[in-house]
């Protein structure tokens, strides 16, 4: 039995025995065994937590589960809040009756005379449908009738949703019913319609046919208006033929925009491919601007039920470590994350306002409505960082794109000046040292609570008032003088005898810690410190970090070790990252020892930073975006392809000895600005046009407007 998720690219082989296929790609095919976007098994884990995860923008299952998740869709109040539980129709299992048989169940079953082909995907274009088929091939040109048996598991029940069945609908069942409990009292209650093919028990091939397909089809929406008119849609695409295509087609698309390819050892290649294939998974369509996204939680859709994965909660992982590299690829997507803040705004105040504070703070775990929902107090009223984390992924997104109308007129300036009032209505006074103080938080290390001055809350605090004061002035907005005050002058803890950032004030060398924090300021806060100083701060809190901590941490302190060019001691870190990712199908783990969130998209969110920004040692800034490469020996060339920068798509090519910049296209959404490349060093300017590409030997540098332009 072989189990496998490919991508486009790939290239066909003839089918192995027992072959298992969770579809990404344009075609169905067979294990290359140097290929790395394909993963291979000779069985499927044992731990089915750890199976393949079939999601896109709105829902989202793993093979095999009982169960699916809708973006969205919460059962339950405040801290019992979770993702509702939807039961799955695509919870098919195939058998074949045939004569010497080589294995048992699989995706793929090859006996003597015939090959059974089972395919799961969630469409990437059409989010809103779930399909599946099954497709048997004759060996010989006729025989006897081949018979495969479909089990399945479906009961129309939800502990979540109070289910109906309604009239079938073009031969298919039918299903609709709303959530139990709202998060808050007279919140939303989702109603989920959904229509589904019916499953028999049995297909079978007749006698004189050499191959034949059988497709399914579940459509879930939020009316009964939609449901009908996607699966509509879906079923004439089916009768077409081009349902399957369309999808593949989609992520060809989205492949072709968005691609990091590490000539190098394998399972790095594999990681980053698994890496970028689970996000993407996860992120809204790009055509697709009436679409309401619901942010990302840690688990993803695939995850969130009661009591699992943080229950389908929204985080900084999000907006700190997963986000960064969408931004990069697609703004689009990024603005949809940015819109669901803006969404939950209202939630944000309230949450504010119940501790007496001004201005908004979002929740450490969000849902539908933006207030608190975290079950345990303590993180919801002391892990406030988050409302830096979530104003620096604004921060980003402008500098990046330059689109003042998400901040105009979609309500942006909304949260940046919320932010900006809350924190300065958080922070107190200190006659003693002549400077504001934060106290009474827990910082992004959980084991350490109610401590003052967390330097990382501090910094990305300061963080968020500059910001709100460079964009007001871009806004032509009056800027209150407290904003500029309190950012001026609030503390970030510093010891200078060491010359190192102490975790908050008290802090002990030698201390454990959970988590990345204080490394955290040199990237992605980029808090200005000498060379020496980043030194300090790694070499303080590497050796004090608890190994069995999440495992974004170890990708931070790569990339402040590629940021001093210590690539030996950057690798070191990176390859603990190794023992989050599970086999077969390179799903990622929350610690190493296996436990915490599976499909864990902040340790990929992390690891992918470390490749996309430590490698390449890109910085978004105000006015450039830097770049700044290290190689290490086993890595030949790094190729980034789809970087987006005020408007333009760029390629970059890394080596030891050169870089490449090619200019792809100029975007249709952003309106384009011609580019340079300017090189540290010597100061040459290089023109930066479409279509054409430009090389230099390697070197730090930026991209910014032709002629110095400003913004």
């Amino acid at each position: 039995m072989t189990t496998q998720l490919d991508r486009p690219g790939a290239q066909a082989s003839p089918p192995l025995s027992h072959q298992i296929y969770q579809k990404c790609s344009l075609w169905c095919v067979a294990m290359a065994e140097d290929d790395p976007a394909v993963f291979s098994s000779g069985t499927l884990p044992s731990d089915p937590r750890l199976l393949a995860t079939v999601t896109n923008a709105y829902l989202g299952t793993r093979v095999y589960r009982d169960i699916l998740h809708i973006n969205g869709v919460y059962n339950g109040a405040v801290g019992d809040t979770h993702r509702a539980d939807v039961p799955s129709p695509v919870n098919v299992r195939m058998s074949i009756a045939a004569e010497d048989s080589l294995g048992t169940y699989s995706h793929t079953i090859q006996a003597s005379d015939c090959t059974a082909t089972h395919r799961i995907y969630a469409h990437q274009s059409l989010v809103q449908l779930l399909a599946f088929s099954i497709t048997i091939q004759r060996s010989a040109l006729e025989g006897q009738p081949i018979t495969v048996t479909l089990q399945t598991q479906f009961t129309p029940e939800s502990p979540d949703l109070d289910l109906h069945r309604g009239p079938d609908f073009q031969g298919a069942h039918y299903l609709y019913g709303k959530t139990l409990v709202p998060e808050v009292e007279s919140g939303p209650q989702p109603t989920v319609h959904m229509i589904w093919t019916p499953v028999p028990q049995t297909v079978m091939l007749p006698g004189e046919e050499k191959e034949k397909s059988w497709e399914f089809l579940t459509a879930i929406a939020e009316t009964e208006e939609d449901v009908k008119r996607i699966f509509t849609e879906g079923m004439s695409l089916i009768g077409s033929g081009s349902l399957y295509v369309s999808h593949i087609q989609a992520w060809a698309a989205l492949w072709e925009g968005c691609c990091v390819e590490v000539d190098g050892p394998l399972s790095l290649s594999q990681a980053v491919y698994g890496c970028l294939y689970y996000l993407l998974s996860a992120i809204p369509p790009l055509d697709s601007s009436d679409f309401l996204f619901s942010g990302i939680s840690p688990g993803g859709l695939s995850n969130g039920t009661c009591g699992e994965d943080y229950w389908g909660h929204v985080f900084w992982d999000q907006d700190t470590w997963m986000y960064p590299n969408i931004l990069l690829f697609y703004p689009e997507a990024a603005c949809a994350i940015l819109k669901y803040r803006i969404r939950t705004l209202g939630g944000a105040l309230y949450n504010a306002q119940k501790q007496g504070y001004k201005g908004a703070k979002f929740p450490w775990e969000s849902a539908a409505t933006g207030q608190e929902v975290c079950p345990e107090e303590i993180y919801g009223a002391e892990e406030i960082h988050i409302s830096g984390d979530v104003l620096l992924a604004f921060e980003q997104y402008y500098y990046i794109t330059q689109d003042l109308e998400l901040f105009r007129q979609e309500g942006g300036w909304d949260v940046v000046h919320a932010v900006a009032q809350y924190w300065c209505s958080r922070v107190v006074w200190s006659p003693e040292e002549q400077n504001y103080h934060i106290t009474g938080v827990l910082p992004p290390d959980e084991y350490h609570s109610a401590v003052d001055n967390s330097v990382y809350t501090n910094a990305i605090a300061q963080r968020s008032l500059n910001f709100a004061i460079d964009l007001g002035s871009q806004l032509h907005i009056s800027i209150p003088e407290e904003w500029k005050e309190v950012g001026k002058k609030i503390k970030v803890p510093f010891d200078k005898s060491r010359s190192y950032h102490p975790e908050y004030d008290g802090y002990c060398p030698g201390e454990q810690v959970k988590q990345a924090d204080v490394v955290l300021l040199g990237f992605p806060v980029m808090y200005p410190m000498d060379p020496e100083v980043r030194r300090n701060d790694l070499e303080m809190y590497e050796p004090v970090t608890d190994p069995q901590g999440p495992a974004m941490t170890w990708s931070m302190f790569a990339v402040g070790w590629l940021e001093l060019k210590e690539i030996g001691r950057a690798q070191q870190q990176l390859s603990k990252c190794f023992s989050n990712i599970s086999e077969p199908f390179k799903i990622w783990v929350e610690n190493s020892d296996g436990s915490g969130t599976v499909n864990f998209l902040t340790g990929m969110g992390g690891f992918l930073q470390a490749v996309i920004f430590g490698y390449t040692g890109f910085r978004i800034t105000k006015k450039h975006l830097k770049f700044d490469p290290v190689c290490p020996d086993d890595i030949k060339e790094l190729r980034i392809t789809g970087v987006c920068y005020l408007g333009s798509k760029l390629d970059f090519t890394l080596t030891n000895e050169n870089i490449t910049i090619k200019v792809r296209k100029f975007s249709s959404v952003l309106q384009a600005s011609s580019l340079e490349a300017v090189l540290a060093g010597t100061g040459e300017h290089l023109p930066l046009n479409e279509g054409q590409s430009v090389s230099f030997p390697t070197a730090a540098g930026w991209i910014q407007k032709s002629h110095a332009e400003t913004f």
